[in-house]
């Protein structure tokens, strides 16, 4: 039997969540879901696993910066709901990079777009792009690769 997409794994985790009746996992799952139908009816195609993560990977990145803006005003509790969506998003990414596979994939991509400084970071972000999708924060994998091309 061929391996689950995403969207099928999001869609059992729904019905599970339900089962098994839990509220924030299901409020969670329901609306990846539903950014995940929007594109899909905006641009009139269905979406691949990949269209999926970046989905999942723009949910993720809205919730650091709403529990960090939380934290910021002293709501903690808010922000302790956006990181409970967090994990519970987090399970359908793929496995995070480690440090030492990232540094070795930011001078792989330096490496073959022949990238000479600053001028060249947006070369070095779409070559790296597809390979770290969901696998790594976006806001830190530009840090290191500025500091990779002014270092």
């Amino acid at each position: 039997m061929a391996e689950q997409s995403l969207k099928e794994q999001l869609n059992d985790a729904v019905k599970n969540a339900m089962r098994e009746k839990d509220k924030t996992r299901l409020v969670t799952l329901r609306m990846a879901q539903a950014a995940v139908k929007q594109i899909e009816i905006d641009e009139r195609r269905d979406l691949d696993d990949e269209d999926v993560l970046k989905v999942l990977d723009k949910m993720l990145k809205q919730r650091r910066d709403a529990a960090s803006q939380y934290d910021d005003a002293g709501r903690e509790e808010l922000g302790d709901k956006e990181r409970a969506e967090m994990v519970i998003i987090e399970e359908f990414m793929p496995a995070a990079l480690s440090e030492d596979d990232l540094d070795a994939l930011i001078r792989m991509a330096i490496s073959s777009t022949d990238a000479q400084g600053m001028q060249d970071m947006g070369r070095v972000m779409n070559d790296l792009r597809p390979q770290v999708l969901g696998r790594v924060d976006m806001g830190h994998l530009s840090k290191k690769v500025r500091a990779a091309l002014t270092g």
